[in-house]
């Protein structure tokens, strides 16, 4: 049965039952049975899968649903109630005896699964199923109930997906932007919604070399409808790879993709066993719930705290614990009209979408610009909702994600205190994301090969460290996150980079401005200032969770990486960080200190690694169990530079 057949046979059935705010009106299970080819985990045994299609009413008009954005436009049932459904995918043992008291809960990222890679170690990003998909099994090992639903609109059918109501009949402008790596004079580009009118006229295409470029549109650079929901760009014939291409718009029929945290919301309120639901939970014995956001999903589980959507229907806890991975300071473009979930800001790509404005931290302070006086927990601490919280962050973020204002006032004069449900880190060295047994790689786009340090080792303590904090108030490792306080925090342009011959070591700024989006494209305000970690003589940040191969480095680890001459070149490429090798001998037009200076031997490299690792257990912020395919991974890349 497909999503949109499940809403419309519930459609009479919630028609009969007593109105609340928001409840989940019926669990339908589509499969289930074993699962990781039957691989037994420690002491959780053997797992079982259970995928379900979950269908949710939610009253339009109750505070805690009125927040979102076109649900007053949305179809209704007899109740007045918005009815929408979610899949929603459930790992847990077997053995009921064998399941623990928590909850883990992934929002997934673009209908993906990516907690198995950033703890597991595992190289699938779709919802596990077998034995490889599991990695190194860190997580079934736990024996928690492992959860996953749908929650962003207009995905592929292959991946976790939700089916939101239309708004039909709805219009306004929206906005597409594309960059084209490739050579060659055309282009597609797919609307998120379908354009309201398709006289050419009513729309306009731009493009620029850069963000700081004015947009135009030259002699060349042309564009036809295909469909209502897909345009054929020509570009000229000298028209520049990595240039941004902008598509403004009439388009119609949005939907209320704020729903979409309302489905996270009342799926785990469901699954949990908080009352007010009609239908009945497939999962019992749940005493805690943590979840988990990642990139796109971190920004969205910021998004719900900020917007009230941990407390239930019935005003229940939703989440008890919240880790929040490689957010920055942001939020995200989700509950808008016309929304793209998809989209964020960097230097380059998508640099003024919606979703990274005030406000930016967890306490609350006054905006230096606007003059609001917010934060992030307002809601959840008037409700008594809030979730004890980890966030931790890569250097990426720094850069591309202005994570100093999660510690820094908006003036960037004055730091901020966390509250004590707060903890925050930073994984130094890091870039966005890396597999835990990444190597140095080289993309087309890129000057520099890429960034292997991962933050796995660090995250798999900290999941041990929050699960012990929920369950019984064992403080977690304190925040280790750059700040003024300990001088950590530097302007980019007060940075003293290490001479290294051919590397221009002069990275840009993703510049964050106070927006008006009330006009296509936004207009652009006030500056906000700029400030990223310290390095040291080799260029490395500091002021985090210092990794074992960060400590003993064979090189210059960068959260930023550069775009290469033919690719808007000297802009940041995204959010891929790099890393350039010391000199296995000391060279005249490398400042940095050779390798042979540094370590007598690979044994007496490892003994650094190992001391540095060893210092990490002690403080909780890695496992004794992960040391030694930390030292594996050292040992290899060590012999790769030999």
């Amino acid at each position: 049965m497909t999503l949109a057949a499940g809403v419309a046979g519930l459609l009479a059935a919630s028609m009969l039952t007593s109105p609340t705010s928001a409840r989940v009106i019926d669990f339908k299970i589509q499969s289930s049975g074993p699962v990781f080819d039957g691989q037994s985990y420690g002491d959780a045994g053997t797992y079982e899968r259970i995928d379900a299609i979950a269908t949710i009413a939610v009253d339009p008009k109750a505070p805690e649903n009125a927040v979102i954005v076109g649900i007053d436009k949305a179809p209704k049932d007899k109740n007045g109630d918005v009815v929408f459904s979610t899949e929603v995918s459930i790992l847990r043992p077997s053995e009921a005896a064998k399941r623990s008291p928590f909850l883990f809960y992934e929002i997934v990222n673009r209908g993906r699964n990516l907690a198995f890679s950033a703890l597991d170690g595992a190289h699938s990003n779709s919802i596990p199923s077998s034995a490889e998909d599991a990695g190194d099994g860190f997580l079934p090992a736990h024996g928690d109930t492992i959860v996953w639903n749908g929650w962003q609109p207009h995905l592929a059918d292959k991946l976790m997906n939700i089916d939101l109501p239309v708004e039909k009949g709805v219009t306004g402008m929206s906005r597409e932007q594309a960059i084209f790596d490739k050579a060659g004079e055309t282009g597609t580009i797919k609307l998120t919604y379908p354009a309201a009118d398709l006289d050419p006229a009513k729309a306009t295409l731009t493009v620029r070399t850069d963000d700081a470029d004015k947009a135009e549109t030259p002699k060349g650079l042309t564009f036809k409808y295909v469909s209502p929901s897909e345009i054929e760009i020509t570009r000229p014939a000298d028209a520049p790879a990595g240039a941004i291409y902008e598509f403004v718009y009439p388009a119609k029929d949005p939907v209320p993709a704020g729903l979409g945290m309302a489905a996270i919301r009342d799926v785990v309120s469901f699954l949990r066993g908080n009352p007010g639901h009609d239908a009945k939970s497939p999962v019992d014995g749940i005493t805690y719930t943590v979840g988990m956001g990642i990139s796109q999903s971190g920004r969205l589980m910021r998004d719900m705290i900020y917007q009230g959507f941990n407390a239930d229907e019935g005003g229940k806890r939703v989440f008890d614990g919240a880790m929040i991975h490689i957010a920055g300071s942001r939020k995200t473009f989700v509950n808008y009209a016309f929304a793209q979930p998809g989209r964020y800001s960097r230097q380059h790509e998508d640099h003024d979408f919606p979703g990274d404005q005030f406000p930016f931290t967890y306490v609350k302070t006054t905006d230096a610009i606007s003059g609001k006086t917010d934060g992030i927990l307002e809601k959840c601490q008037e409700t008594k909702t809030c979730p004890k919280i980890m966030h931790s962050d890569s250097s990426t973020e720094f850069w591309q994600a202005r994570g100093y204002l999660l510690t820094t006032a908006t003036d960037g004069k004055s730091a901020l205190t966390m509250p004590d449900n707060v903890r925050l880190y930073l994984i130094a060295g890091t870039q966005h994301f890396s597999l835990w047994d990444a190597k140095p790689a080289t993309k087309e786009q890129a000057a520099y090969p890429t960034n292997p340090l991962s933050a796995t080792p660090v995250l798999r303590a900290l999941y041990d460290d929050m699960e012990a904090w929920v369950a019984d108030g064992t403080e977690p490792p304190a925040s280790r996150y750059p700040n003024l306080t300990d001088g950590t925090l530097a302007a980019p342009a007060d940075l003293a980079y290490p001479e290294i011959a051919g590397t221009p070591m002069k990275p840009k700024y993703n510049v964050l401005q106070a927006m008006d989006y009330a006009t296509l494209p936004p207009t652009r305000g006030k500056a906000y200032p700029e400030l990223v970690p310290t390095i040291d003589a080799d260029g490395n940040p500091q002021g985090g969770v210092t990794l074992p191969r960060l400590a003993a480095p064979l090189g210059t680890y960068e959260g930023w990486n550069l775009r290469t001459k033919g690719y808007a070149e000297g802009e940041l490429f995204s959010t891929t960080g790099s890393f350039i090798a010391f000199p296995a001998t000391p060279v005249d037009d490398d400042s940095r200190d050779a390798l042979a200076e540094r370590y007598e031997s690979t044994d007496a490299y490892l003994a650094q690694v190992k001391a540095a690792a060893e210092e990490l257990v002690a403080n909780r912020l890695m496992r004794e169990e992960d040391v030694a395919k930390t030292l594996e991974y050292a040992k290899r890349d060590a012999e790769a530079l030999q």
